[in-house]
């Protein structure tokens, strides 16, 4: 009696993994939320609005005051000229803005490209909209596309591209020319672009984050997502921002009415606050965050494991048969938390079809001990791996 894409779903590797260490006592180090609480001037206004401000009903697009703080938000990081009356909407979370966009922009047999490895709520909330996903394959150790996949991916029924920059799980911010080109094919297929720019934030050294919504002839048919959880560090808020062109927005915010309605007032508050007073916070918490995958890249490597570079996000990955393991991911995972208590995301859990099943995702949003922990106990983890393999290869 229930819907078939959402019943036959598995359990999440991220629920699976994150329960395991719960049982087990085993450092966490794959789920991606911070040891830090979050900025405290950001927080303690959240606690005066509940306790002296509006808990009722706030409009159902957001709280003006966190629309502008938006739109001025955005343009000054990211030069775009919004206007928060009528492209900006509030969300419950990242993740409800791509549901509402979905649902709001997808009709049924419509095509939309989506690149592998991808956040797991894409596929199901494409497919309960009506589309047929068409995959393009990332691989290891670069993660671009190229024109040729995207020939193979666009055909006359394309409707929508996803894409998410900077990439979860492989921490890579994509340059200025695989944006042009993805907005090319975009702007001659006649498609929209679904960005999800939660981590655009979180960016480290030399890196830019460019919004596809900033390229020729994408203003008016790009959905940009961003997320105050990610911006400062409250995972548990759920407070995502809708930006787009009139025409898109009047469909995106008729979703979103009958979704979640809206979103706490008080929590908003909070973020308008933030977005308009954090400019030390972002600043320095990118730097806080690039120190700690320092640290636990210097560390892997130190114990020789084969540690792919990190651009962004909270999430850095090693390649298991350059670190000397012969184990699949997932297998290597189980293994890591079960016999060497720690936590880790094998990446071909972000795949659909034709995984790629060498690379483990690790989360560094984290202190310093559990940090140092976690590399202790991976060593651990690949030389029981080491070990099993030799025990079972041919005499």
């Amino acid at each position: 009696m229930a819907n078939a894409i959402f019943s036959n779903l598995p359990t999440t590797i991220f629920e699976e993994m994150s329960g395991l260490a719960r049982a087990l006592g085993a450092v966490n180090l794959g789920q991606g939320f911070p040891d830090e609480p979050g900025p405290q001037a950001v927080r303690a206004k959240a606690a005066e609005a509940v306790l002296d401000g509006y808990n009722q009903y706030p409009p159902m697009a957001g709280l003006p005051e966190l629309r502008q703080a938006v739109a001025g938000h955005y343009g000054r990081s990211q030069g775009l000229d919004l206007d928060w009356a009528s492209e900006v909407t509030v969300t419950s979370g990242a993740t409800e803005a791509l549901a509402a966009s979905f649902l709001a922009l997808i009709e049924p047999g419509d095509e939309v490209v989506v690149f592998q490895p991808f956040y797991d709520a894409y596929l199901p909330l494409i497919r309960r909209a009506g589309g047929v996903p068409k995959l393009v394959r990332l691989e290891p150790p670069r993660w671009r596309f190229t024109r040729p996949m995207l020939e193979a991916a666009f055909s006359p029924r394309t409707r929508m591209v996803v894409l998410n920059n900077p990439i979860n799980p492989t921490g890579v911010v994509l340059p200025d020319e695989d944006l042009a080109l993805l907005a090319g094919f975009c702007v001659a297929h006649d498609a929209i672009a679904v960005c999800d720019e939660v981590w655009e934030q979180v960016i480290f050294g030399g890196a830019r984050h460019r919004p596809l919504i900033a390229y020729p002839g994408m203003r008016e048919r790009t959905v940009k997502i961003g997320s105050a959880g990610k911006m400062f560090g409250l995972t548990g808020w759920k407070v995502g921002f809708l930006c787009a062109a009139p025409a898109l927005t009047h469909s995106l915010a008729r979703a979103h009415q009958f979704l979640t309605f809206t979103t706490p007032p008080n929590l908003q508050s909070a973020v308008a606050w933030g977005l308009e007073n954090s400019g030390d916070w972002f600043r320095d918490m990118p730097l806080g965050l690039e120190r700690s995958r320092d640290r636990l890249a210097d560390g892997l490597a130190r114990e020789g494991f084969a540690v792919l570079p990190s651009q962004g996000t909270y999430f850095l990955s090693i390649d298991l048969p350059a670190s000397g393991v012969e184990e699949g991911d997932r297998d290597f995972c189980l293994r890591a938390v079960k016999e060497a208590g720690v936590a880790a995301i094998p990446v071909s859990a972000f795949y659909e079809a034709d995984p790629v099943a060498t690379i483990v995702r690790l989360c560094f949003s984290k202190g310093d001990a559990t940090l140092d922990e976690g590399v202790a106990r991976l060593a651990r983890a690949r030389d029981l791996s080491i070990r099993a393999t030799r025990a079972t290869a041919p005499a």
